[in-house]
């Protein structure tokens, strides 16, 4: 069995979505920022009428803040039932990845970003962190954002 990821960097790191996931894929526009947000809430954009929670996935990970420019893409995911964008620094390639090449993660004790990753895999020599969605948000705070 086989699963397709959408992957795009952050940094030197090569990160993956599960294609399924994504809604699309979409230049950086200013997010209004809200109060009494956690940090990595940047705000919310205006997607086509909808309110659109965006995401600073960089900080959520732990590895620092994003300083948004016009190179910068929001990904939009659906997450449960709502609709989540997330700033990345560049979209690279649709891949798909066998099963067998997926693996756990490592032992790494409780660190930040390894609650929001579900597996590794190895492409052509890349080694792609897969995000799991789900462990992604928070629930209840963007349902009231949103």
């Amino acid at each position: 069995m086989t699963r397709q990821l959408i992957t795009f960097q952050l940094g030197d790191q090569v990160l993956g979505i599960d294609i399924m996931a994504i809604r699309e894929i979409r230049a950086w526009s200013p997010a209004t920022p809200l109060p009494n947000v956690p940090r990595h809430v940047r705000g919310v954009v205006n997607l086509r009428g909808v309110v659109l929670p965006v995401l600073d996935l960089r900080c959520r990970l732990g590895w620092g803040m994003t300083d948004p420019s016009a190179r910068h893409v929001i990904i939009v995911v659906r997450v449960g039932e709502q609709l989540q964008g997330i700033i990345v620094d560049a979209v690279n390639d649709i891949v798909t990845v066998p099963t067998d090449q997926q693996q756990p993660l490592p032992d790494m004790g409780d660190t930040e970003a390894a609650r929001f990753l579900e597996a590794l895999a190895t492409i052509d020599e890349r080694m792609i962190l897969i995000l799991a969605l789900d462990r992604l948000v928070d629930q209840p705070m963007l349902a009231d954002a949103a």
